[in-house]
């Protein structure tokens, strides 16, 4: 994970920033930063309890201030609470976009308890994505440490609490807040245990088909039924054909429903869709086609809900910074990152989609998102900060 070589000319562009110190210095403050993520792990922050949430937040920006001796805002949006600390007065040059918020019902510690042991931690949101909002939080740290207040002037931290469910709140509150920045860093983990970063992303879009029928008896006269559970297997099927493998489409039905009793014709059925495009214009097809589903069945009807969600985050808004992590890794002596492009999506699609460059993938190496041995390597912890926390003075040097 650490390099031997020489530093670059990388200094350039961060001069009042000492490159090389950032890798022992984060290498220091480990300890801390694992205590650090031992306590967000221990607050469950169900994104579906927003009380949860908004205590989440709290401790957040509880921990913000312990850290950084600043204070954050913590912002209630329609009922979902946000936190965000900005440096400086002007308009943030360089954002760090995070969430708090996990996938993970209440009751998940007692089965899946924060532990680190082998340099493994785990623990529900360990990589997604509690370890990489810890890492903002002493990345910010070794830039105040070692420059003073002015290294992190044009910074802001932002802490969402919808992201696992679709950002209908934390989307607005990120856009807003990086329209005139330089950069975004995405704090999500990195694509596996390779420490991957994240250059682009598919967009998604997500739905709700709604089939009416009309209830009848099974058994006495099914035939004055309209059974809107076989509508739904034709419109899955429709729905289904709708992918396109050759452009990386994907449109799947996932969760169905339907009917009421063992004996009823039933008059309501419903599916939901998840849609992967990599361009807008595959979202807007599959869209389109979407909505303009016909019944297949006499009397049924059909009702849409959901639309286009996220849109793509296309290479190019990230390739710049890539280019330049691999400039700054090799000052600050840690490996310089590969890139992939992956299909799942994160609040950077809206910074990209935005056109502001936009590197994701940044926080916790590990594997499991949203699954049991969900887990980060600690090993990785130091050396990502300290290159995050290269990224950061180099934007903000512009």
């Amino acid at each position: 994970m650490t390099s031997d070589s020489a530093p670059t000319t990388a200094t350039a562009r961060s001069a009042s920033v000492d490159l090389a110190a950032l890798l022992p210095a984060a290498q220091q403050r480990l300890p801390q930063m694992l205590e650090d993520i031992e306590r967000l792990i221990s607050l469950e922050t169900p994104s579906s309890d927003l009380d949860a949430v908004a205590a989440g937040a709290r401790d957040v920006a509880a921990l913000l201030t312990e850290r950084l001796g600043a204070t954050p805002e913590i912002l209630t949006i329609d009922g979902v609470t946000h936190v965000r600390l900005r440096f400086g007065d002007g308009a943030p040059a360089v954002v760090l976009v995070n969430h708090q918020d996990t996938v993970w019902p209440h009751g998940t510690l007692e089965t899946i308890p924060f532990s680190h042991e082998d340099g493994v931690i785990r623990g529900p949101g360990s990589f997604d994505m509690l370890t990489g909002a810890v890492m903002s939080v002493h990345a910010a740290a070794l830039l105040l440490d070692q420059a003073g207040p002015e290294a992190v002037d044009g910074l802001s931290i932002v802490v969402t609490g919808d992201e696992e469910v679709g950002s209908a709140t934390g989307a607005p509150l990120l856009r807003a807040e990086a329209a005139q920045a330089r950069a975004a860093f995405v704090m999500e983990a990195a694509a596996g245990e390779a420490g991957a970063l994240k250059l682009a992303r598919k967009g998604t879009s997500m739905y709700t088909v709604v089939l009416h029928g009309r209830a009848s008896h099974a058994g006495l006269d099914p035939e004055k039924g309209v059974n809107a559970g076989l509508e739904l297997s034709h419109q899955m099927i429709a729905v289904a054909a709708l992918a396109d493998p050759d452009l990386g489409t994907t449109v799947t039905p996932t969760v169905f429903s339907g009917g009421t009793t063992t004996n009823t014709v039933p008059a309501l059925a419903r599916f939901d869709v998840d849609v992967r495009a990599k361009s807008q214009e595959e979202l807007e097809r599959v869209d389109t086609a979407i909505r303009a589903l016909t019944p297949v069945l006499e009397g049924a009807s059909i009702e849409i809900l959901g639309d286009i969600n996220r849109p793509p985050m296309e290479r190019e808004m990230a390739e710049g910074l890539f280019d330049r992590a691999g400039e700054l890794a090799q000052a600050v002596g840690v490996d310089a990152p590969t890139g992939v492009e992956v299909g799942g999506a994160s609040d950077g699609n809206y910074t990209a989609g935005d056109g502001i460059p936009t590197l994701d993938g940044l926080g916790a190496v590990g594997d499991g998102a949203h699954a049991d041995h969900e887990h980060a390597l600690s090993a990785h912890i130091a050396p990502r900060t300290a290159l995050l926390a290269a990224l950061i003075a180099d934007q903000l040097a512009g």
